[in-house]
């Protein structure tokens, strides 16, 4: 056989086994579907890297694809999956059967990780299995093809690589198809979408009003209410936990007098209060968009954890997701008559499934990775010298207290703008503390205070603006907010990681 020849069968074994794999995926998908959807193997293998992941890395995929980070791990797994594929074609080709032995221990693996989930179940390894075995199946077959050395004819070499290369498009088909059907399968994700926009939810107790004045009306200036489609998501579920509220329950333990076991109909049989609140994930850099602002609907935290008694002892609570996600949020701020609830509805409808639905924590005052379970399913009452929370435990700071931010929306970086009378606007918060005024810098002048609008609370953002008379060329506009209890926001620069990000916002924009 000449170099050249051996090149091109390698070749068309790299396809074979793409193809074969990209079979057994499609395949794995499948059995996933009907076994359990969190037990895809894209997703165990996904939700492994993300444990996995120093918190430096997490701050990296965040900093580069926000709230696409988990489309971008898929695709980064996709691309490296292809890339094993290929190379154990080539073996598959030379040295067989070591290539099927790779697509196998890729099976096995994925397997592996699906037990170490928290939702595992006795099935969990097998859609891994299926993917590994079918890929393996498959790439054997194929490439025993371009093994076999015809003395018929000089073409029979040609005419076996467009065989296989027609029996890879098969297989590609008939993966794609898999993956597809898997999703026609899955009933999980239809049904709860359905029970939750039959759901009614309880009207509030209490109420939170919005204030005329909360609002200033500028174009561009992030609304006073972030729409629940707009609001930001962060967390490290793969595939979307759906959970039905008929089969929902929280348990209370650990450090109390009395542990408590609430359904879903003893839920919303409490008394509700309906509160508007600013969360704000760690990883939002200065100037960035992962906060938002909305109205929650739930029961307060203390009154669950009032039925359960904490000890003296206690000072932390650890929450539990359904998805194995964990957070540690202090006690005292779940106790302190902050509104820390238990919310079921955000923005008058039910949470959406991203968010949490049927059941969320939201804490004011607080990052959302020691404070805003999603699925939550468990508080466990304990302390900070016995137990973690997931991203604690990864190096993330113990408390998660939010920083002092304001972010300049009007104009955009980069933005032109015309000569002449303009605006400058933008929101500021220190949720739990507020914000008592918002400074403003343009080139190195000095600082102008701006008009704050009407707060709703100290636990929401408030938007604030400033005239301004632009002249024509290229200027640097930054912003600094004071806190309710006159501290000024540092100008010192600090990455999100370990405790949030710190330093002033600033646009440079052009003036026509």
């Amino acid at each position: 056989m000449t170099p050249a020849s051996s090149r091109r069968r390698d070749l068309a074994a790299i396809v074979a086994s793409i193809a074969a794999t990209v079979f057994g995926a499609g395949l794995g998908e499948l059995a996933a579907a009907v076994v359990s959807p969190t037990a895809s193997p894209f997703a165990v293998i996904g939700g492994g890297m993300i444990d996995l992941a120093p918190a430096w890395a997490k701050d990296l995929a965040i900093d580069l694809f926000g709230t696409g980070d988990k489309a971008a791990l898929l695709v980064g797994i996709a691309v490296l999956l292809l890339i094993v594929a290929g190379v154990a074609g080539v073996l598959e080709r030379r040295k067989a059967p070591w290539g099927r032995v790779v697509l196998v221990a890729l099976g096995v693996i994925g397997a592996v990780v699906s037990m170490t989930r928290a939702d595992a179940g006795t099935l969990s390894p097998l859609p891994s299995l299926v993917a590994g075995a079918a890929a393996a199946l498959v790439a054997g077959l194929l490439v025993a093809r371009l093994r076999r050395r015809s003395t018929k004819a000089p073409t029979d070499d040609g005419v076996s690589r467009r065989s296989v290369l027609a029996l890879s498009g098969v297989a590609v088909m008939a993966g794609a198809l898999a993956a597809v059907g898997s999703v026609a399968v899955s009933g999980g994700a239809r049904a709860v979408s359905a029970v939750r926009s039959a759901l009614r939810l309880p009207s509030p107790a209490t109420t939170t009003p919005v204030p005329a004045g909360a609002d200033l009306g500028i174009d561009g200036l992030g609304p006073i209410i972030t729409a629940s489609s707009d609001f930001y998501r962060i967390d490290t579920a793969l595939v979307v936990p759906q959970v039905d509220p008929a089969t929902w329950t929280l348990r209370v333990h650990g450090m109390v007098e009395q542990e408590v076991v609430l359904r879903w109909d003893d839920l919303v049989a409490l008394p509700q209060k309906e509160t508007v609140a600013t969360l704000a994930c760690v990883s939002n850099e200065v100037g960035g968009s992962l906060i938002g602002n909305a109205r929650w609907l739930g029961v307060p935290l203390r009154d669950i954890l009032e039925r359960a008694k904490p000890t003296a002892e206690a000072d932390m609570v650890l929450s539990h997701s359904v998805d194995g996600f964990t957070a540690s949020t202090p006690l005292e701020a779940l106790t302190d008559g902050r509104d820390a609830l238990l919310a079921i509805g955000m923005n008058g409808e039910p949470l959406p499934i991203e968010h949490g639905f049927p059941v969320r924590m939201v804490v004011p005052g607080l990052y959302g990775y020691v404070s805003a379970t999603k699925w939550v399913s468990e508080l466990e009452v304990t302390r900070y010298d016995r137990a973690e929370g997931y991203w604690t435990s990864r190096g993330w700071s113990e408390r998660g207290p939010v920083k002092l931010q304001s972010r300049i929306d009007v104009p955009r970086s980069g933005a032109r703008v015309g000569a002449g009378d303009t605006v400058i606007a933008g929101v500021a918060w220190q949720t739990h503390v507020g914000v008592s005024g918002v400074e403003v810098q343009i080139d190195d002048g000095p600082w102008q205070a701006a008009t704050l609008a009407t707060a709703i609370s100290a636990d929401t953002w408030v938007q604030w603006s400033l005239p301004w008379n632009a002249t024509s060329g290229s200027h640097t506009i930054r912003c600094r907010a004071i806190s309710a209890d006159g501290q000024t926001q540092t100008s010192d620069v600090a990455a999100p990681a370990p405790d949030g990000a710190t330093g002033w916002d600033e646009r440079t924009v052009s003036v026509a």
